[in-house]
Formats: structure tokens, sequence, C-alpha cells
């Protein structure tokens, strides 16, 4: 039944592949229900929204085989995209204590910190994304968003950015529909550095980094 009312709710060729994907998936778990594929099924499931069905299958493949990371990460992705940021965190941290060079688990746990006003955690996450990847530019120039303590030299704009005077949700607004982004980035940053709990500073700094990656892309 579940996956009839997806295909009524999906229609799309994507979206068909993925029913597709799934009923493949759940074919294999169940021929061999002792195996590694669980890890899988549950990440198509996680893809498909039904994330009450990808945190139970995680859950409980992981009880079977507690240290198969690759599970651990699904089920904290799957944490995420469910707003349950702690319970995320607690499972990348477990990856992280036996796996501290995982790439995937410090890019994962930078991001939920930064989505939560955490930004010092989110930095420190990032640092040691950029010093295992290199090459990932992405991460090296988020990380240079988040660590600046201030506008520094360049435009006017960013001089007049130093006094905090327009260290302000409605001056760093204004620089965002301005496109104006990394100056509303550091306006941002400087405020959740300020109040973490800032939850209007927290989105418009979501909003800034979305913005830069459509102009990126």
């Amino acid at each position: 039944m579940a996956d009839q009312s997806l295909d009524h709710a999906v229609p799309s060729a994507e979206d068909g592949a993925l029913i597709a994907a799934i009923r493949r998936q759940e074919e294999r778990v169940r021929r061999d229900p002792a195996s590694l594929a669980f890890a899988q099924l549950a990440d198509l499931y996680r893809k498909a929204g039904r994330v009450a069905e990808a945190i139970a299958i995680c859950r409980e493949g992981l009880q079977r085989f507690p240290h198969y990371t690759t599970a651990r990460l699904i089920l904290a992705k799957t944490y995420q995209a469910d707003g349950e940021f702690d319970q995320a965190l607690a499972e990348l941290a477990a990856i992280l204590d036996v796996s501290p060079r995982d790439v995937q688990s410090h890019r994962l746990a930078a991001e939920i910190h930064r989505r939560c006003g955490r930004l010092d955690q989110a930095v420190t996450h990032l640092e040691t994304v950029v010093t295992l990847d290199p090459g990932d530019r992405e991460s090296r120039a988020l990380l240079g968003l988040l660590r600046a303590s201030g506008p520094g030299e360049g435009s006017g704009l960013r001089r007049v950015l130093a006094d905090d005077t327009f260290v302000t949700l409605a001056f760093g607004s204004l620089c965002l529909d301005q496109g104006l982004l990394d100056e509303a980035a550091s306006v941002f940053t400087r405020l959740l550095r300020k109040d973490p709990d800032n939850s209007e500073a927290r989105e418009r700094l979501e909003q800034t980094l979305r913005a830069r990656l459509r102009r990126r892309g």
C-alpha cells in the first residue's frame, strides 16, 4: 500500500525510478534479511521522504551491525531531514569517535551546527574538512565566511560594516536583497556570534548561503 500511495503522489519519471529502486532493494532485503543491504534501502526511503521507515530500518540494522558507519551516517542524515538535530549529531559523534577522519560526517556536523547558530562548532568541523579534503572549495569558501570576525578590507560598504551600528537584521537583509551576499553573510554571522539563538539571523544566513550557491551554480 505504501508504494501505491507514493506512485500517486509522485508521478514524475525521476520519482518513478526511485520507487522502482525501492522495490528492488526491498526484495533484496527480503531475500537476505541479515545482510548490509538495509542501509541502502533506508537511504532510498530517506530520499523518498519516508523518514519513519528509514529511521526504523537503520536502528534495527545497527543493533546487528553497530560499527557500520555508512548506516549510521544515513541515520544522521535522516534525523537532520526530520529536524532532529541533536539525534543527528549524536550519530555523527559516534562515527567520529571511531573514524575521526570521516569527511562526510564532519561536513554534515558543520552544516547542522551552522543551522543551529553554533558557528564556532561549525568552523571547527569545516577546518577539519578542508584539511582532509583540500580540494573542497565550497567548504573552504564557507569557512572563510563563518570564520571572519569582521568585514576586513575592501569596499566602502565593508568598511562601514566595521561599525557595529550597522550589524543589524535590517541592514543584513538590505544587503541580501541587493545581492551583496558576502556583506550579508558578514552581518548575520556576527549577529549569531553575539546571539546563537537568534532564529531570524540563522534563517537569513541560510538564505544568504543558498543565494551564494545559486549564483555559483
